[in-house]
């Protein structure tokens, strides 16, 4: 009788230890996948953020590219429809706000349509966008990007070169300009009387504060 107690004491205390010791290895391992699970959502959700981040610049950048291709082509059905709802612009031609119709009228009315020729007199023109500089945050984003202005009428080459200063909108699913600020930063020598080519570089340019 004795001795089949012992024996059974013997296998209950190899029970619990062989229990304790499953328990010393699972735990460690269960927190250890735990870990790795956690690592891996939080790896994910940052990629996640950083592609649709990534996403958003580049749309914001093929905004920038069409706007300039718009405009040299006297599109400006599809150069209004870039901006927002409550859209605006700023430049040398002046100022206009009230979203798509309002500016699709204010460009008709100052440059006109087709591509050849518009009232500002630089005739047929070539936008070179460049230096985009983009910040998101939200469905909100700033854009800063260069411009060089190329036509033939005063003799090929870029006339005039400056900066856009930009604010957008994620409108509908679709980012759209929010606000556009045109400004002249460089100007070629104005064309000599009679056309016969340029001014020497001491001749005036335009004022600071000149915007196209």
């Amino acid at each position: 009788m004795d001795k089949q107690l012992a024996f059974k004491r013997r296998h209950l205390t190899g029970a619990i230890v062989g229990l304790m010791l499953m328990a010393c290895i699972t735990l460690p391992l269960v927190t250890i996948q735990a870990q790795q699970q956690r690592q891996a959502a939080t790896t994910i959700e940052a990629l996640s953020v950083k592609v649709k981040s990534l996403e958003d610049i580049q749309e914001i950048s093929n905004v920038l590219i069409d706007y300039g291709r718009a405009l040299d082509s006297r599109d400006f059905k599809a150069y209004s429809a870039l901006f927002a709802k409550n859209g605006s612009w700023s430049g040398g031609l002046g100022t206009v706000s009230g979203g798509p119709p309002a500016i699709y009228d204010f460009m008709t009315s100052r440059i006109g349509g087709a591509r050849q020729g518009n009232s500002v007199g630089f005739g047929p023109t070539y936008h070179v966008m460049s230096s985009f500089k983009i910040d998101v945050k939200g469905d909100n984003a700033t854009a800063s990007s260069r411009w060089a202005f190329v036509t033939a009428a005063r003799g090929p080459g870029v006339q005039v070169a400056g900066r856009y200063e930009d604010t957008f909108i994620r409108e509908d699913g679709t980012w759209k300009i929010r606000s556009r600020q045109a400004f002249n930063d460089l100007a070629a020598p104005t064309t000599a009387p009679g056309g016969t080519g340029a001014q020497p570089q001491s001749a005036p340019t335009p004022p600071d504060n000149n915007k196209r």
